[in-house]
């Protein structure tokens, strides 16, 4: 097969992007994805863990089209995608970045429940047997101990973050966290959960950057 440039890679800071060329035939698209990692790209398939975003240009793309998309490049053990998006999507995942955050103070006891139509900032604790749910982010400047649902209307983009997080449960989207016990990792650092195909994982707050590039806007308490 000869190169025919449809496919862009680029080395980020954080991993790797893929640039597809979004005029040619699909299936070209796809071929060209095999022959690059396979032929012409074998250093990645031996290095490090890297973290893949995929862009798609003006190409609308189905969600079908998307996954054959991520088969061939989780064939790769060392690529995890992070993102398949086209323009598109990208503006409005900013305008859904961008839109105002609420801010709150004060305890959120037992028994008591927040809801939030956006993401919520509370700056306070949330305690056992209390509940904080949002159709967006959820980030606690203190400590989660009780019920944090973020994405409550399906959306799985969302984190939950905490400057100290000991949750009773952890639910994104539809996706409910692991047993409490395996939360208590004994970390002082400030720590967020996300979904990563599929599944709910937990990491530091210094590595947000890799799902967020866009600043939250803070429009007032």
């Amino acid at each position: 097969m000869t190169d025919k440039q449809h496919i862009t890679i680029k080395g980020v800071k954080d991993g790797l992007v893929f640039i597809l060329d979004d005029r040619c035939e699909f299936s070209a698209l796809l071929d060209e994805l095999h022959y690059k990692l396979e032929k012409t790209h074998q250093q990645l398939l031996t290095g490090p863990l890297m973290h893949v975003n995929v862009k798609l240009g003006s190409r609308e793309t189905s969600e079908d089209e998307k996954e054959q998309i991520k088969s061939v490049l989780r064939q790769q053990g060392n690529l995890l995608v992070q993102s398949i998006q086209s323009d598109a999507e990208l503006q409005s995942q900013t305008e859904v970045d961008q839109q105002e955050l609420k801010v709150m103070s004060g305890i959120i006891r037992s028994g008591q429940v927040v809801t939030h139509d956006g993401s919520l900032l509370l700056l306070g604790d949330l305690h056992p047997g209390g509940s904080i749910i949002c159709t967006g982010d959820i980030y606690v400047m203190g400590t989660l101990a009780g019920m944090a649902h973020a994405g409550s209307e399906g959306r799985t983009d969302v984190i939950i973050a905490a400057s100290l997080l000991k949750p009773t449960q952890l639910r994104i989207a539809e996706v409910i966290s692991r047993p409490p016990e395996e939360w208590l990792t004994g970390d002082a650092a400030m720590e967020y959960a996300f979904l990563q195909e599929g599944v709910m994982q937990v990491d530091k707050t210094t590595q947000l950057f890799r799902m967020r590039r866009e600043p939250l806007v803070y429009k007032g308490v």
